[in-house]
């Protein structure tokens, strides 16, 4: 079982893909048509649930890229370092950090600009606050264009890579580049490797799987490695390293002893020497490829030295083979598996807790209560049977010709008494070849059963046909041996089903195919004798066909009549053409005592054709249609013949010319401008679309068609519309009293001023600075001042009053 399957990641979109597949779903999955007259409550309600559902994909979309790449703390430490020898560790972490912040970016302007539209107070700041929204985070997400790219690409690589298990038994191959890898894996598994003569040719990891000792286990080719420092291997070779250093596997290492791959055996046998550090723990198989151009015994000393010095260290196997001749292949690849199958099983036996087990379990040993023996107590029937068992087998003897011959009772039934060998009246003994095979007793029985079924019905009526093997009822036992042939009944819903079938089903089955049978055989040859013999019939045939014909004509026609759409009775077709012509229409009309000859003229006229003339002079038909002119010939163009002019269509029957069809065209047109006004189709467009329209003015409405939210929204507009319009009584009022108090002080000081002059010793003109006014006037003038000054406050106070929505205006 694959432990990730990294071909289940979804496809990460380019970011102004992203946006578009988020916009279009939010335009697919919302609601589109809003008006301003709607209540405000709906106005929020629409753009709020367009923007929360734009949040909410985008947070869906971003949260299962995130959740389908791996995060390589989580994963197996073999494919966390492959990520980071492929991809880069610091980028991948950088990229899926950078989404999960754009994730969280888009749900705060979510959550920002949802607070907002709560308290919008039209339709346009509404709007607006919807277009901000999205835009702030389709901003956010085109931002994350590398990011998602980058995503992108490694996913399609990670999909491409080879589904590796590192739990599962494990066969990893490595050497130098060209030493043999890819040939040997074709040879072991079904992997078709790409095998060419340069170095280099596999560049990422291969995998194949074989079985051995029924256990499947899986070979992995890994790319070439080049002896030099860790620091200094590309990408390929890092491959192999991440996959030695993290993979418990079987070890198989390759070495080109014929040295065509370019390298020597000393430097094959140094790169053994400097990954070794990775082959602690694991089993080790050295495999010297390619024997087939060269033997291990023909290499110089110095090389058999340092194989000899390889083989010597712990845990290494040295196998020679070669890929080519596929000698030594299956030997290097069994010995691999058996060491790993033998580590796998070390390592679990020396991590099993005995004690612990053991701890559990307790084995009950019974104290003795006294010194006395007591033996085990076989019965006497147990020994007996065991003598008698002896017995048979002993009954084998070679008899005089030197065939050996088993004893076999046979019952007295079967056997004439006194004529059985020995005498013995009740069983005989019968002689059989013990190198023949024995047949069981039931293997006749079989054969009987394999011939014809109505035959076994024959010749046994106790036989089933129903029962698909052997019959096994001889060897019942039972208490009465009578019984074992009977039929065991069957019982359903209390009674016996066998009751209910008629004991002769069979023979009346078998008699009623037979019949089947022979009306088919007679059908057949009737049929074949039918081919050969052609039918001629006889005049006396033909007519008693041909008056069949016409009964069932006949029987046809009266039942059309009868069931004629209109009850009229139809006429045949040759009856409707008689009395259609010209001379019987003229006859008609002189026999009613009208002159019918113009008509008859005019018909006369149309029915005779006209025969199409062209008038063409002689020279004309003895080819004088070329003029010269010049000396050259010239064609002489013939005159067009002359066109039936278009037919006028209803509209322009009655007008004489072009003027009068376009004073009618205006005509129509300035009538049909009133019908356009009030959204007529025509004169004759009397459609009311609305028949009771006056619940669209009226203000009076049904409180049971009201929810409680709309009841509570009209009682707080009429409220406010009733204190506005007391406020500004009140006022007018207040303004109307002030005028009244003006006028009244007016007149109380011209009255003063009145009776002063009038009791005065001298003239108002004549007056001293030694005179005074009487306190009461004075009285009278200051408050006449001080209402003045109030009058005119109060009148810029109603003027720069700020008319509401629900001032008397709009009332």
């Amino acid at each position: 079982m694959v432990l990730y399957n990294f071909k289940k990641i979804q496809v990460v979109p380019p970011a102004s893909d992203f946006v578009d597949i988020i916009l279009s779903k939010t335009q697919r999955k919302t609601p589109t048509v809003i008006h301003r007259h709607y209540q405000i409550s709906n106005i929020r309600k629409f753009y709020m649930r367009k923007v929360k559902y734009t949040q909410q994909n985008y947070y869906d979309r971003l949260t299962a890229i995130i959740d389908d790449f791996p995060l390589l703390d989580d994963i197996h430490p073999f494919y966390s370092d492959l990520m980071n020898v492929l991809y880069d560790r610091d980028h991948y972490k950088l990229a899926l950090g950078q989404i999960n912040t754009a994730r969280q970016l888009i749900t705060n302007i979510g959550k920002d600009y949802l607070r907002m539209l709560k308290f919008g107070d039209s339709l346009y700041r509404c709007k607006q606050l919807k277009r901000a929204a999205m835009g702030r985070m389709c901003t956010v997400l085109k931002k994350q264009a590398a990011s998602l790219q980058y995503l992108e690409q490694v996913r399609q690589h990670l999909a491409r890579l080879p589904s590796i298990d590192p739990d599962v038994k494990t066969l990893l191959l490595c050497g130098y580049p060209n030493v043999g890898k890819s040939s040997f894996v074709n040879q072991v598994s079904r992997v078709d490797a790409e095998v060419q003569p340069y170095a280099f040719t596999t560049k990422s990891l291969l995998v194949g799987h074989c079985d051995h000792s029924f256990q499947r286990y899986q070979i992995l080719d890994t790319p070439g490695i080049i002896d030099h420092p860790l620091e200094e291997r590309n990408t390929i070779e890092m491959l192999s390293i991440t996959a030695l250093a993290h993979l418990q596997a079987s070890i198989v290492f390759l070495i080109d002893i014929s040295e065509q791959c370019g390298y020597s055996i000393e430097t094959q046998v140094a790169l053994f020497e400097s990954i070794k550090p990775l082959f602690v723990g694991k089993p080790l198989v050295v495999g010297l490829n390619k024997i087939d151009v060269l033997k291990p015994e023909d290499l110089r000393e110095d090389a058999k030295s340092l194989l000899r010095r390889l083989e010597a260290m712990a845990g290494v196997t040295m196998i020679p083979l070669s890929t080519h001749s596929t000698e030594g292949v299956s030997r290097v690849k069994e010995t691999a598996c058996d060491k790993l199958s033998a580590m796998r099983v070390d390592q679990k036996l020396s991590t099993l807790n005995r004690d612990a087990v053991l701890r559990k379990l307790h084995v009950a040993m019974p104290t003795p209560r006294d010194h006395k023996q007591r033996p085990a107590n076989i019965p006497d029937a147990y020994f007996a049977k065991k003598e008698r068992e002896a017995r048979e087998k002993e009954g084998e003897m070679k008899g005089d010709d030197g065939v050996a011959v088993t004893e076999v009772k046979i019952k007295a039934s079967n056997v004439k008494p006194g004529k059985g060998e020995g005498g013995t009246g009740g069983f005989v003994k019968k002689k059989r070849n013990v190198n023949e095979q024995a047949r069981p007793n039931w293997v006749g029985k079989y054969d009987k059963w394999r011939e014809n079924l109505w035959d076994q019905a024959n010749s046994d009526p106790n036989w089933d046909p129903t029962t698909f093997q052997a019959d096994q009822r001889e060897n019942y036992l039972l208490s009465n041996d009578e019984w074992r042939f009977d039929n065991i009944p069957e019982i359903m819903d209390g009674m016996n089903v066998a009751d209910w079938i008629d004991p002769e089903i069979l023979e009346k089955l078998k008699y009623l195919e037979e019949m089947e049978e022979e009306r088919i055989e007679e059908e057949t040859e009737q049929a074949e004798k039918d081919k050969e013999t052609d039918f001629f019939p006889t005049a006396e045939q033909e007519a008693a066909i041909r008056s069949m014909v016409h009964e069932k004509k006949m029987s046809k026609l009266t039942h059309d009549e009868k069931q004629g759409s209109d009850g009229q009775v139809l006429i045949p077709r040759a009856k409707k053409r008689e009395g259609r012509g010209i001379d019987d229409f003229e006859a008609a009309m002189t026999g009613a005592g009208l002159d019918a000859g113009r008509a008859v003229a005019r018909m006369r006229e149309r029915s005779v054709g006209r025969e199409r003339k062209r008038k063409r002079d002689d020279e004309e038909e003895e080819g004088g249609d070329m003029e010269e002119d010049g000396g050259r010939e010239v064609s002489v163009s013939r005159e067009r013949s002359t066109s039936r002019a278009r037919s006028k269509t209803p509209r322009e029957e009655g007008l004489k010319d072009e003027a009068q069809l376009e004073k009618v065209d205006k005509m129509k047109k300035k009538s049909q401008k009133r019908p356009n006004k009030k959204a007529k189709k025509g004169e004759g467009d009397r459609v009311i679309l609305n028949m009771k329209p006056k619940h669209l003015s009226s203000l009076v409405l049904s409180y049971s068609s009201l929810s409680s939210k709309q009841m509570f929204g009209l009682h707080i507009k009429y409220h406010s519309i009733s204190f506005s319009f007391l406020r500004l009584l009140i006022r007018s009022l207040l303004t109307l009293l002030l005028h009244l108090i003006y006028l009244l002080q007016l007149r109380f000081i011209l009255q003063s001023l009145l009776s002063w002059c009038l009791t005065s010793r001298s003239t108002c003109t004549s007056l001293s600075t030694d005179a005074h006014f009487p306190s009461s006037v004075f009285f009278h003038i200051s408050s006449f001042l001080f209402f003045v000054i109030s009058l005119s406050l109060s009148l810029s106070s109603y003027t720069s009053f700020p008319h509401s929505r629900y001032s008397s205006s709009r009332i």
